[in-house]
Parts: structure tokens; C-alpha cells; sequence
């Protein structure tokens, strides 16, 4: 672990250094990197102040400073949001579209200075390494954490849970026949989790218990954007964690035949089919797994 410690700060200040992050007027222009990636993200559409913060990953006083920053040098407004007057709002300004476009030339600018030296297999190399290196850095980024299965981002999750499988379903869905409530998924009769990536809502997973040391799998998704990083495995190896410290001995499960995925997925870890144990009129196949 030492030795990749090092590894990893020693690339990080070779990026950095590339990249031109540490000097004070990035690109040449006259504002720190951070106050320039604030106008890319805040973008054409604008954006609200909670979304900023969580996908810049910036607590709210930072984040406030930076924001009167650029709202003295005329590239911001900051409004209440029409649908919701507690949300604010901050959109670009005509100079700050106008200084958006300059920093988005000057990174198109620098990013092709990084390939004028390099060979064509060079090249090819470098955007096949940056690919893998940043689909981990994505998967080391996502964040785990229990969820009142009312929040906002538990409700986000279902939904699109729900929208999904009733789209694949071949009979569609209906939640009132889903077998579950929110109730079932609050401690101590069961959790939910829910996946973050960079402060947005990725997935989710839940457990609920059935019987003694008898626990349930259900609601677990996946965002499509967030597919290949191993969030699903960290959701249910987390699920059977503290499903084990609720001194819950086997968990069990059920999927539709249409999620082949699903199965897939649930077979390579450690799931055993087994007869049905429950009325679920979507169910197809039904997995235990006992918990060591």
C-alpha cells in the first residue's frame, strides 16, 4: 500500500503540474483554476447552488465566496429559483457566457498541446490509459451511506428504479403490487443505501427483514451512467453487513426473467436458487444466500 500511496502522488503532481492548475491566473486568464471550473459547471443552462456544491465537492462557505467573487466581476447572477424560492439559482451573465467560450478555446487549445509531441501510437495509448484511469477514479469516488427511503435522493433512485423495470417487464409494473413499503426499509426492520457519485444519487439497494435471521434484498439499481464501476457489488457486500450485524443469517431474494444482469450477477456472488417463498407476481427466480 506504501508503494502505491506514493504512485498516486506522484501522479497527481505530475498532473497537476501539466495542467497548469497551480498558477494563479489559469489558462492566462485573470482567476485561479477553481473559480474558472465553477463557470464550465455552472455551463449555458446555469445550475442551482446544492447541485454545484455536490458535484464540486465544496462545502458551503467556500463555495459562497467563490460565488460573490464572480458575481462582483459582473460573470454571474445568483436568483431564487421560480419553482422553489429556497433553491438559488446561478446563471452566466452575458460577459460570463462571453469568458466561457474564451476558457473552453484555451482548454481545447491545451488539451492539443498535450498530443503535439506524441507519436499516433503514443496518442493512442495516452486516451486508452485516460479512459481506464478515469473510469477508477470515478468507481474510488462513489460514496455509500444509509438513506430515510423518503429523502430526495432515495426518492430519485426508486423512481427511475421503478421506471425502469416497468419498461422491461414484458406485463410492465405496478407499485401498489410490489410487496414493499418504505416502512419495511427504516431500522430497526431493515436500511436502505444509497450510492453517491460525486454528490448526485447513482443507486440504491435495501433490506428488510422477514423473519428471525431471515433478511430480503429488494430495490436494487443501478443508474445506467454509473454501470461498470462495481457499485452494485459494494451496495449488496454492504446490505449482508449489516444484515450480519442484525445477527441476520440468510438473505434471500427474487428477480424478473427479463433482468438477465440481474441473475448474472446475483449467481457470481454466492446466490443459490431456490423454490418460491413468496406471492411476488413479477418474480421469476427466487436466490437465498447464508451469511457467514
Amino acid at each position: 500500500m506504501v508503494t502505491e500511496v506514493r504512485r498516486i502522488r506522484a501522479f497527481n503532481r505530475t498532473v497537476t503540474r501539466r495542467l497548469g492548475v497551480l498558477n494563479e491566473k489559469y489558462l492566462g486568464r485573470d482567476r485561479p483554476y477553481v473559480e474558472s471550473r465553477l463557470l464550465f459547471e455552472i455551463g449555458t443552462k446555469g445550475a442551482d447552488v446544492r447541485a454545484l456544491r455536490g458535484r464540486l465537492g465544496m462545502d458551503s462557505g467556500f463555495m459562497s465566496r467563490l460565488l460573490r467573487s464572480l458575481e462582483r466581476k459582473g460573470l454571474i447572477t445568483i436568483r431564487p429559483s421560480p419553482e422553489d424560492g429556497r433553491v438559488r439559482v446561478v446563471r452566466l451573465s452575458r460577459q460570463g457566457l462571453a469568458e466561457l467560450r474564451r476558457i473552453d478555446a484555451l482548454s481545447d487549445r491545451l488539451a492539443q498541446s498535450m498530443l503535439a509531441s506524441l507519436t499516433r501510437v503514443q496518442t493512442q495509448r495516452f486516451m486508452a490509459a485516460m479512459s481506464e484511469v478515469e473510469t477508477l477514479l470515478r468507481a474510488s469516488s462513489v460514496e455509500i451511506a444509509m438513506a430515510d427511503p423518503a429523502s430526495r435522493d432515495a426518492r430519485h433512485c426508486l423512481d427511475r428504479y421503478f421506471s425502469e423495470i416497468d419498461a422491461r417487464f414484458s406485463s410492465g409494473f405496478s407499485r401498489s403490487q410490489s410487496g414493499s413499503e418504505h416502512a419495511d426499509f427504516i431500522p430497526p426492520r431493515g436500511c436502505m443505501l444509497v450510492a453517491r457519485l460525486f454528490g448526485e444519487p447513482m443507486g440504491c439497494g435495501a433490506l428488510r427483514t422477514l423473519g428471525t435471521g431471515l433478511g430480503e434484498i429488494k430495490h436494487m439499481w443501478i443508474s445506467p451512467e454509473a454501470r461498470g464501476l462495481g457499485i452494485g457489488r459494494r451496495l449488496l457486500a454492504e446490505l449482508e453487513r449489516v444484515a450480519k450485524k442484525h445477527r441476520v443469517c440468510a438473505i434471500r431474494l427474487d428477480t424478473n426473467a427479463s433482468l438477465i444482469e440481474a441473475l448474472r450477477f446475483y449467481r457470481s456472488t454466492g446466490y443459490r436458487e431456490i423454490g418460491r417463498y413468496n406471492d411476488n407476481p413479477y418474480a421469476h427466480h427466487w436466490f437465498e444466500k447464508a451469511l457467514k
